[in-house]
């Protein structure tokens, strides 16, 4: 009964054709899985209707081509170099994303060598483990409420070295210099660091002197974001 149920719905390993049946039913359980991770997705998580849809749509967009170029040599490396050409212009996406992403093209995998039963274990399991793991808040860092983000605009003419060195040491127990960036073709300097207040009731205090020293450019002062560190930002 299980092999039944686990097995390939194709009668050959390496079709050269395949029928109306397997494909629509393949399809069917694509679009349904999809649909399910997609849902499973927007549970407690930021999101945007166009990449749960990408979702929804991924693995019956793989199955279609795994059925394609299976059994045929010349196809899949075709396809292979066809799928290498294409650049996506959109900003990097978070570590979730591109786990949901690769998620949905396995179960494509599945679905398109004609293992549905192995493609809805797979599903169940991931997407219980992902809300398991959401409920019970695996993985998410300590925050110390005293760690900030700062950046300071300076003009060129102001050396960023140590002109707020006792600024730094007066309100904070820690600062790092994480990037310098050109801006205005020259004539503004940003600079971005990584701070420990020693007291966050002071920081108002501390960013109206940083303003009598910058010239009143420019201040930005937030929580560390969760990517980890301005690195990741954009440019």
């Amino acid at each position: 009964m299980l092999d039944k149920i686990f097995g390939s719905v194709y009668s050959t390993v390496a079709p050269v054709t395949f029928s109306v049946g397997p494909f629509l039913l393949s399809t069917f359980f694509s679009l349904l899985l999809g649909a399910f991770i997609g849902i499973v997705y927007t549970y407690r998580n930021t999101y945007t209707k166009s990449f749960v849809t990408s979702l929804a749509l991924l693995p019956a967009i793989v199955q279609i081509v795994i059925m394609l170029v299976n059994g045929n040599l010349g196809t899949g490396v075709a396809v292979t170099g066809a799928f290498s050409l294409v650049r996506f212009r959109s900003a990097p996406g978070s570590a979730k994303e591109i786990a949901f992403i690769f998620m949905s093209m396995a179960v494509g995998l599945a679905t398109g060598t004609g293992y549905i039963g192995f493609a809805v274990l797979f599903t169940l399991l991931m997407c219980t483990a992902y809300m398991l793991f959401t409920l019970i808040k695996f993985g998410e860092p300590k925050r110390d409420l005293t760690e900030r983000e700062l950046r300071i605009t300076i003009p060129e003419s102001l050396d960023y070295t140590d002109v707020f060195d006792d600024l730094f040491a007066k309100y904070t127990d820690k600062c790092e210099l994480v990037r310098v960036k050109t801006s205005n073709l020259g004539s503004l300097y940003k600079l971005e660091y990584l701070i420990t207040l020693k007291d966050v009731a002071l920081e108002k205090q501390f960013i109206d002197e940083l303003r009598c020293r910058n010239g009143n450019l420019e201040i930005t002062c937030g929580k560390v974001s969760d990517r980890g560190s301005m690195y990741m930002e954009e440019l």
